[in-house]
Order: structure tokens, then sequence, then C-alpha cells
């Protein structure tokens, strides 16, 4: 069997038949292997021969292995093939580097003819060379033993450590003189920065004979540099830190080989100075520590009462097993169609003509949808701006939906979807930035303003003022199930089934009902569960479910629609990007007391929540701390990008972040700790929030001193300092941040809530309610409601699904409030019953539950209730600045440690320590869990998770190569969650709080570890002390903030090469010229100051 590649080359599938063996196949030069071997193969077979051979001869071996580790996952390694990935020859390979520098071989077969061939050969002219002919298999991979006094090293660096592509990678290898330290042969091989791995030929010619010392890392930096020329950028990546990682790699690179010098002949090559030896070691992935600390059920509750305890998900055994059925698992129905959506490939432009002759002769197509297939309404005004399910005369986003494909398959809908023409007229102006929002005064009303006390004058009187700005990143929502919905018509009275993944059904039935023009009787939704959500399945749904269901309603036919993750990623928007403002007054003692603050807020090209979004970061600017003259605006932009949309925390992690990094440059300023600063301006005794609602901050001061005692901080503060004296190229950063977190919408409508619970004659029961089931357990906790309140096993009771034919008008699943109000309608129920059921208990106590029910069926006792819950008291007024627009406060703290690599500006979450208030917990696992996936996830917005658009509007992080959320290996080493003990809280079910969102923002405690590490970085080399981080704080911004020569060199461009510190205030440096510096001099500038 053979495989081709686009290239024309084969690969031969076979000579892979090694399982961990003893026997692996070496020959006196080396090791050949079949390129059908899977990476996994390979990955055990050098592994053997590391083991087995001595360290001289393996270094080939360990530098490959170095790769492999993080190449991919478990599972891609079990099946890509070693071959495959060389012939490929994409720039994106980890091994092609390595294994062209190690002077690799590959041996080729045609009919009747064999050769062999360098593996650099096939980088020599690019991506296109013809060196391996389409007639000829690479049978396979031939790798050599190292050789006495031959070094060899692979480096990478990825937006994630393990399942990334990488940014840069490289592979690198030299050869000395025997006994020497001169060059005889050198390879330096770079992937990610072109269209394939090249080689730095000219510089390696150049530097062959010279002695390994700081002239020559001087010279080969420069001559990198100048011979791998990088094209601007396409995808929204960074030039200057690809080429920042090209020199800092080789600079790593010189420090490993001079370290392997010394060892050699201590006498005679002095190695490098002890604290740089931490670089030398990569950071690994271990598996997570975790430790869950709760209070137990007290001696006196039931052990059949399960209310408090740590009861498992009741899907997570399917979950796991791959049981549980999602949209896409449902069964075909007959007759069924498949919908692919064309999308708008213009920002801003007019339609003027849509051809779709070529798709409708496409294969097993059956029709096209388009804006005039619609019914009724097309556009829903839930604002003054409409929601629209097809373009009609323009297009106000990449993305937006023009019309729709319907066939019998998946692939022909998505075929004859490509084959649609769309011809444009472009419009101005095509708004993608806030900056360019605030330049055409482009906005959605209403602007919202929050004020207390007098900051004019407040102003007037503190001992200093800094004002600052910061940029938040938006991000997607990224959940395992994809927007995903099938419509079928039912064949009679316009009736129509609804199978979608949703967290709010009947706004789904009240968009398609209006939608088709029938009333909403005749629509039935239904979600058995949905495989996440975080805000993001609501309105953007009720478009997506209204195209599938105009579709089946055209043509009789049942239709799905399963948006692909790329098509869900361009369709949709997600969480807020926010640029925030802000001007802080505090006095010398890090008293903070008037703060002005705006926010801006890129909406997206429709309403959405975009402004409720809003008054929700005004509402939640002030954290954990009382600012007595406070003054906040919030303006959101409209742009034209797709809608953005709800986002767990909703807009309290952009809004608390800018509050945090206000604390923390007031730390700066003053020169104190910010933890001092947090602790002199935290909430300390009962008072009113900016908006004048009572606040009692008791647990909030009882986790934060929890924190700091649990999480070991002051002596943990002094082993970091210690540790960065002693290590220059990685530094370690510490953060704990408090946090209040209020629990509410607003409005008291939108917190009502319903639950039907039927009791069958042997005694089972049917439970449902308005909540959706989207991973956070809330059908678990409302059979545990259910059992208490029935006193019944929660074996008896079972939980369906959500349904608009069960529980009518039923409130969206949002605002970590699903288990607060769908609580209170089940216990509602399950009362009734229980009433109903006192007289028969009664008169036979001494019977069983079945008996009772059985007794009650034959009496005529009706066995079915439903619960209500009118929903909580909660109002904001906007014009008077004040409200009680939330029941009651959550409250949190985190401690975090990081270690970040300088060079790379990689980093490692070490440990993390949070305390949490959450009342009197219904389930600890299943909160513990909720609050482990928040913060998480809140890693991915604050360090990760990066949208890059093009200056047209198209997105180029579309899928899961480009954009990376938090894996395993992100996950800290050290990670443990504390239940607040002794809380309660009097206005939810059995004193509980709402835990959903509140640990997302405590991510943003890396965030300022990360800061904090950053800091001792520029204290170190004397640079100056303010400075700005943007969220996310990823790699490449890391990297850029430990400015050094590397990046002083790429920055200012390679010149002569006269390398100088950073200009600083209040310091005049002059260089002449620099010969050799990297130690003494450069990397250590500080010291020139």
């Amino acid at each position: 069997m053979f495989t081709q590649s686009k290239h024309g080359a084969r690969e031969a599938v076979g000579m892979c038949s090694w399982k961990q063996r003893r026997d692996f196949p070496l020959g006196r030069r080396g090791l050949t292997l079949g390129a059908a071997c899977s990476l996994s193969l390979v990955k055990d077979i050098l592994t053997n021969a590391i083991a087995e051979f001595p360290e001289e001869k393996t270094r080939v071996f360990c530098a490959v292995l170095q790769q492999l580790r993080t190449l991919g996952g478990e599972q891609i390694r079990n099946v890509a093939s070693f071959g495959g990935n060389i012939i490929s020859r994409k720039s994106t390979s980890d091994l092609n580097p390595v294994l062209a520098a190690s002077n690799c071989m590959l041996n080729l077969a045609s009919r009747g003819q064999k050769r062999q061939i360098p593996m650099s050969d096939i980088f020599a002219d690019g991506v296109g060379n013809n060196t391996i002919t389409p007639e000829e298999v690479l049978v396979s991979i031939h790798i050599p033993y190292s050789r006495k006094g031959e070094y060899v090293a692979a480096f990478r660096q990825a937006p994630r450590r393990e399942n990334a592509l990488p940014i840069t990678n490289a592979g690198m290898r030299v050869l000395f003189e025997e006994g020497t330290d001169i060059i005889k042969d050198l390879s330096i091989f770079y992937g990610g920065a072109v269209l394939t791995t090249v080689c730095a030929k000219q510089t390696c010619q150049t530097l062959t004979g010279r002695h390994w010392n700081e002239q020559m890392l001087d010279e080969a930096c420069r001559l990198v540099l100048k011979e791998i020329a990088l094209p601007g950028s396409t995808d929204g990546e960074n030039v200057d830190y690809k080429k920042t990682l090209m020199v800092s790699f080789f600079y790593r690179f010189f420090l490993e080989v001079s370290q392997s010098l010394k060892t050699m002949d201590p006498c005679h090559f002095p190695g490098i100075p002890m604290e740089y030896g931490s670089v030398l070691k990569d950071f690994k992935t271990r598996m997570p520590q975790s430790i869950q600390i709760y209070q137990d059920v007290g001696p006196s509750q039931s052990p059949q009462d399960p209310v408090g305890r740590p009861v498992m998900h009741q899907s997570g055994i399917k979950h796991a097993t791959g049981e549980a059925v999602y949209i896409d698992d449902l069964p075909p129905v007959d007759g069924e169609l498949f919908l692919a959506a064309v999308t708008s490939s213009r920002a801003h432009a007019k339609i003027v003509s849509i051809d779709t002759s070529e798709a409708l002769k496409g294969a097993g197509v059956f029709d096209v949808i388009t804006v005039h297939d619609v019914p009724a309404a097309n556009e829903f005004y839930f604002s003054d701006d409409p929601e629209i399910i097809f373009a009609r005369n323009e297009v106000i986003c990449v993305g937006q939906i023009v019309c729709a494909v319907v066939a019998d398959s998946d692939v022909h809908a998505k075929q004859a979807a490509a084959k649609v023409k769309i011809e444009y007229e472009m419009l101005e102006p095509v708004i993608l930035t806030i900056e360019e929002a605030i330049k055409h005064n482009s906005f959605f009303e209403p602007k919202r303003k929050l004020e207390q006390g007098n900051v004019e004058e407040a102003f007037e009187t503190v001992d200093n003022i800094i004002e600052g700005e910061i940029c938040i990143g938006g991000q997607k929502h990224f959940y395992m199930e994809t927007q995903s919905m099938l419509a079928v018509p039912k064949g009679e009275d316009e009736e129509m089934d609804l199978y979608v993944s949703t967290q709010h059904p009947a706004i789904i039935q009240e968009m398609v009902a209006a939608s088709l023009g029938v009333p909403a009787n005749r629509i039935m939704c239904h979600v058995k569960r949905v495989g996440g959500a975080f805000g993001g399945k609501i309105l953007r749904t009720g478009l997506l479910a209204s195209v599938a269901a105009v579709a089946a309603n055209k043509t009789s036919r049942a239709v799905r629609l399963i948006l692909s993750r790329e098509d869900d990623m361009v369709i949709t928007g997600g969480r807020h990007p926010f640029i925030a403002k802000y001007k802080v007054g505090f006095m010398n003692d890090g008293r903070i007391t008037a703060v002005d603050a705006k926010y801006y807020v890129n909406g997206g090209c429709t309403p959405d929540e975009s402004v409720l979004v809003a008054e929700v970061s005004l509402l939640k600017i002030d954290n954990a701390y009382k600012i007595p003259n406070l003054r906040c605006w919030a303006y959101v932009c409209k742009t034209n990008l797709p809608s953005n949309t709800a986002f767990r925390g909703f807009g309290f992690p952009q809004s608390g972040l800018v509050t945090e990094t206000w604390i923390t440059d007031v730390a700066d300023k003053t020169g104190l700790s910010p933890e001092k600063i947090r602790e002199i301006n935290m909430y300390k005794k009962n008072e009113q929030t900016h908006f004048k609602q009572k606040l009692d901050p008791q647990n909030l001061i009882r986790c934060w001193n929890e924190c700091m005692e649990k999480s070991a901080y002051c002596s943990r503060r002094t082993a970091i300092n210690e540790f960065n004296k002693q290590n220059y190229w990685k530094k370690r950063g510490i953060a704990i941040v408090p946090m209040k977190f209020p629990f509410g919408v607003s409005t008291p409508y939108l917190s009502q809530a319903a639950a039907l619970v039927h009791i069958y004659t042997d005694g089972s029961v049917l439970l449902t309610h308005g909540g959706i089931e989207m991973g956070q357990g809330i059908h678990t906790k409302m059979i545990q409601v259910a059992s208490r309140e029935l006193n019944i096993p929660m074996s008896s009771i079972h939980f369906c699904e959500t349904s608009t034919t069960t529980v009518p008008n039923a409130c969206a699943s949002i605002g970590s409030a699903g288990t607060d109000v769908n609580g209170m309608a089940v216990k509602d129920a399950c009362q009734t019953l229980l009433k109903r059921l006192q007289p028969i208990i009664k008169k036979n106590p001494t019977g069983t539950w079945n008996d009772w029910i059985k007794e009650a069926f034959k009496q005529s006792v009706s066995l079915s209730a439903t619960g209500y819950f009118r929903g909580y008291n909660e109002y904001m007024d906007w014009e008077k600045g004040e409200g009680h627009p939330f029941t009651y406060f959550i409250f949190g703290a985190a401690c975090s440690e990081v270690e970040i690599n300088c060079l790379t500006g990689d980093h490692k979450n070490l440990r993390t320590d949070i305390i949490m208030d959450i009342g009197c917990s219904i389930n600890p696992a299943v909160d513990i869990g909720q609050i482990e996936g928040a913060f998480v996830q809140g890693i991915g917005l604050y360090t990760m998770e990066e949208l890059k658009y093009s200056s047209e509007g198209v997105l180029y992080t579309r899928g899961p190569d480009q954009y990376k959320i938090p894996a395993v290996c992100d996950i800290p080493e050290q990670f443990s969650v504390s239940l607040l003990s002794s809380s309660q809280n009097p206005y939810a079910i059995y004193a509980s709080k709402g835990i959903g969102e509140a640990g997302f923002f405590l991510g943003c405690s890396v965030f300022f570890a990360l800061r904090d590490a950053v800091t001792s970085v520029r204290n170190e080399r004397g640079l100056k002390k303010t400075f700005a981080l943007n969220s996310p704080l990823t790699a490449e911004q890391i990297r850029a903030n430990c400015a050094d020569a590397f990046t002083e060199m790429v920055r200012e461009g390679i010149g002569g090469f006269s390398l100088k510190p950073p200009v600083q205030k209040n310091y005049v440096c002059h260089v002449k010229h620099v010969g050799g510096a990297f130690w003494g001099k450069v990397l250590n500038h500080h010291s020139l100051l």
C-alpha cells in the first residue's frame, strides 16, 4: 500500500512491526526506521535506543525524541506516520528541522531502482522542489549516531505546549574539530518561518572554522536574521516574535553546547554562568495534583438525604464512554436533508446578485434557501437594531448568513454551498476595531454611566494620579458541541419538532414561530442536554434554528444543521473585547480615593446582549474594593464583526481585570506590594456599593485571610524572590486576587422558573423543569432536591428532557441561576405533591412510598404537580444610578504561582489555591468541578485565547489549529480548591449559592502572577518600571516585555549589530561598539547603568 503526498512523492505503508522490543533496527552507522512507523512507535524505539547506548552516540535520538514528546497528542502520534510527517514538507513539522540538521538520510525506491538522499535536499529549493519524483516511494529514514564532539538540539515554541502547531521551531547541530571548540560543521534549520523548513546555509558556511565563543554568537545571530527573510504577516502572526525566537533558539543552543564543552574539558572551556543553567531545562507536563476541601453534612442528616453530599454527575459515565446523546447522535429521519450555510465574505457590502445555478446542479442538491423563502419575520427587533436571519440587501459582517443549501448529505451540501456566487459592492465605512468605532462615532444606545462621590474634588486632594489603558481581547465559546439543530415537520397543522442545542428553548420556539408565521403552540422545542454553551447558545442559536426551520418548511423534509468548528467560529460571536481607560487618584499610603474610568465594548454588528454586558461591567467595576469617589462610563461600539454575545461571567471578567490592573499600577507607583494595596482598599465593614446596595463583606475578608494562610503566600513570596536572584533566564511570579461576584440578572421576570413532577403508580418519579443541562450538573442537583423533598432515593427519580411542551415560557439557563430558580420550582412542586399525600401517610405511617402512591391513585389523588418560582426582586434605576440589581454576593480569592522562560515567553502554571464562599453547597463534587473548570477557562481568556482578524474582517483563528484553549498542560501542577465553611445564604435554596460563573475571574491571578514575573525581569535589567500588559498575556507579549539584546536587535534591525539596552528615563547610555557582549555586557546590560 502507498499514500500520496500533495508533492507527488509517496510513502510506503509497511516496515512498522516493532513493538517496544529491544531488538530495534540498529546498524553500524545508526537507526533505520520504516516510513510507515507510527510516531508513537518511533518514540518508543528511540527511548529504548537511548537507554541502550552511551550518551555520545544518542544525541540525535534525544533531540528527535524531545520533539516527539510534544508533537500532537497521544492519539495523533498513534496514527500519524513518520514518513508522512517528512514527505508533507510542512513548515509546521517539528521533526523536519532536527532530522535535516542531523544529516538523516531518506531511502527511496521506484520501479527497479533505489537511492538514498540527504533529508536536507528536500528543503534545498523551497516547498516546490522536485528532489523526490512522483514515481518514488519513501521506504525508510536513517537516523545516524552522533559522533564525538557533535552536539544536536531541537527547539519549539507554540501557542500551547502540547497539541499545538509551532510558531517557530528549530533543529541545530555542531561538530567540533577533535578536542577543540573550533566549528568543523554546523547545521541550522528553522520551521514555521516560511512555507517549508529552511536552512541557514550561508550562516553555517561563514561560521565554519570559528571558535565557539561570544564573538561567534554575536555574528551568528546577525547572519541568521539577515539570511532567513520572513515574509510579512498574512495570518495575524507577529514576524518580530518569530525573529526573536530564531535568535533566542540559537542562543539557547549556544548555552547548551558551551555547558557540554565544559563537562568534556572544564580546564579549557568556562561553561556558562550558574544563573543561566535553569533555562536549559524545558517545562515538563506533570499530572496535576489536586485537593478539594469542603464541609461534610451534619451527623443529624438522614443517610438517604443527598443534599450537601458529593454526588457524581448523573451523566458523567455516559460523557466519558460516549453514550451521552447529543443532536448529531440522533438517528436519521426518513428523507432527512443536510443544510450548509453560505456566508458573507465581506464585512460591509451591498449584495448585487446571488447566482445559485451551479450549486443547484450539484450532486444530491435539493434546494437553495434564501430570504425570499422566509414566510414571515426575517428580522427580530429586541432593540432598535434588528437581529437578522438571512441578509436581504446588504451584509454587515464576514460570516453573516446570505443563503443556505440543502442536500442529501453534509458533504454534498457543503460542496454546493461553495459554488454559490455572490457579487458584492463594497460599502463604507468598514469598522472592525473599537478605535475605528470611536473615530466614526459608531455606538449602540444607550450609553451608561454610574457615579458616586465627587470625583473632580477628590482628584484635587490626592497625593498621586496615574492614568492608563488596557486592551482585553475577545474569546470564543469553543463549546464541545457546535451549534446544532434538527428541524422535523410533523406533516399536519403546521407543527414542527425542533431538537436544538440551546440554553433557551423558549426563545427558539418564539423566533422559529415568528419566522414561519405560526403560533408558538405549533413549535415543540426539545433539549436533552447541551455539549457546552457558556452563554453562546441563546439568540445566535435562535437565528440558526430559524434557518433550519425555514428550510424544513419549504422542503417539507427534516433538516439537520450541524456547524463545523470553523463555520461556528466564523458565524457566531463571542466574549466582548474591551478597551478601558482609567484615571486613579491615591494617597502615598496606598488608599485609593478617586477613579474615573471609561469602558469601550466591541458589540459587533447587532446589539444582542451587548448593552446589558456593558451595564454589568459598570455594576461590578469595584470588585472587592471600596472606592469613595467613582465615575465610570460604558460605550458599546457598533462594528462590522459578528455580533458578540453573552459569555460566562458576563462582563465581569473584563471589568474585574481592569480594576486589578489599576490596583497593581498603584502598587508600582507607591512601592507597596499589590496584596498590600488590595488589603488597604478592600471592603471591611457593612456599607453600600457604588450603586447603593447594602453589602456585608465578612466572607470576603474570610476568603482573603484563608487564601493567604492556606497558600503560604508570605513564605512563598520570599522563596520566589530567592529563586529569581539565582536564575537569570527563568523567573517566577506570584499573585493573590480577591473577588466579590454579585449574583443576579437585574430583571425579576428573567429569574422566574417552573417545574413539572409526575409520580407513577410503581412509585417512580419523572421530573422536568425549565433548566438546561450543559454539563454543569443542574439535573443532578434537581434530582437531589426532589429526593430530599419527597424523601425517596435518587434512583427512583428520572429526568427525561427539557421541552416547551412540558414547561412553557422558561427563562434561559444563564447567570449561574439555574439551580437557584429551578430548584425552588422543583421544591414547590414536590411540596405540593407531598401535601396531597399527607392524609394517606398519616393514616399509614409505617407504609412504604409505593404503598402510599398506590393508595393515592385509588383515592383519585392527583400525582402530578407543577411548581413555580416568581423570581428575585431585583431592579436598577439607571437614571438615578442606584438600585438593588443583585440578590446576594459570592466571595472568593485565588493565589497563583507561575514560572516564565524569558527567552521564549513560555510559562508554566505551578500552583493555584482557591477559597470560595458558595454558601451550603448542594453538591460539593459538582460545585468544585464548576470552580475548577471556570478557573481554567479564565486562564484561557487571560493568557492564551487570541482572536486574530485580517484588515477585511476575516477571522484567521477559526479552528483548533489556530485557536488554542487550555489543555492538561495548562492546569496548575498543584491545584487546591477549598469551600468556605460555615457560610449561609438566606436567599437561595438550602442556603446555597450559584457558582457557575464566579470562578472564571479568578483565572486572572495567573495573569498577575505572570506580570509579577515580568516585573522581576525588568527590574533586574534596569528597564523602565511603567509598562502595560494586555489580555491575553501570551508568550509573545511576555517575550516582548522581557526585553534584551535579542528583542532590541530585531526591533532596531540588524544593522552593524551594535547592541544597546532600551532607552530609559533618567539614564544616558553611550555605546560605541560591542565586541561580543551576550553575557557580560548585553544580557546583563543593567550592570552598565
